[in-house]
């Protein structure tokens, strides 16, 4: 049986950090061109630096959820064997789409923290104005998305693999004397 206490655990880091994702997304930098006082320089003013923070924030939460689940079920393949059953199956299905929504949601949010994170200082010599550089409206977004879905995934996955390890695999149903038949 799947440890109730454990899925709690992990649906409010799954919550914090998809509540901090979100926050980034909507705390994402903004950038306006400045000239300088000698109008030999445009330079890029940016506001608040707040969602990389939000964005790191919600990257370790799901660090620490994705780490808690695996932990939990030995990372699928250690332990004692699992009942060959459709659980089983479903619990390697479900084990390799949370591995793959974790590190789409992690890249996400690393990309989208590091780039806000990153100012330009000077842009140009002159009169050009190019757009100073920030993170695109979306990415904190998807980060958050797929840490939806991975909250899906992994709390599927816990509990199949939690159903097939319950009915752990014994050869012949544990007794030792099948196919060894005694001759009359």
């Amino acid at each position: 049986m799947a440890s109730k206490l454990l899925l709690i655990v992990v649906f409010v880091l799954d919550l914090i950090a998809f509540g901090l994702a979100v926050a980034a997304e909507q705390r994402r930098s903004t950038a306006k061109n400045v000239q300088d006082n000698d109008i030999t320089y445009n330079y890029c003013v940016y506001d608040s630096d707040i969602a990389t923070g939000y964005g790191v924030g919600a990257f370790l939460f799901l660090m620490v959820n994705q780490a808690l689940i695996m932990v939990a079920s030995r990372c699928f393949c250690c332990g004692k064997g699992l009942n060959p059953s459709g659980s089983r199956a479903w619990a390697l299905i479900l084990f390799i789409v949370c591995w793959l929504f974790f590190l789409i949601a992690e890249t996400c949010l690393l990309a989208a923290s590091v780039r806000n994170a990153y100012h330009t200082k000077y842009r140009t010599i002159f009169s050009e104005q190019p757009p100073c550089e920030t993170v695109r409206k979306g990415v904190f977004a998807a980060g958050a998305a797929f840490i939806f879905l991975n909250a899906i995934a992994n709390k599927f996955y816990y509990v199949c693999y939690s159903s097939a390890r319950d009915k752990s695999f014994q050869a012949y149903g544990g007794e030792t004397g099948v196919g060894m038949g005694a001759y009359k």
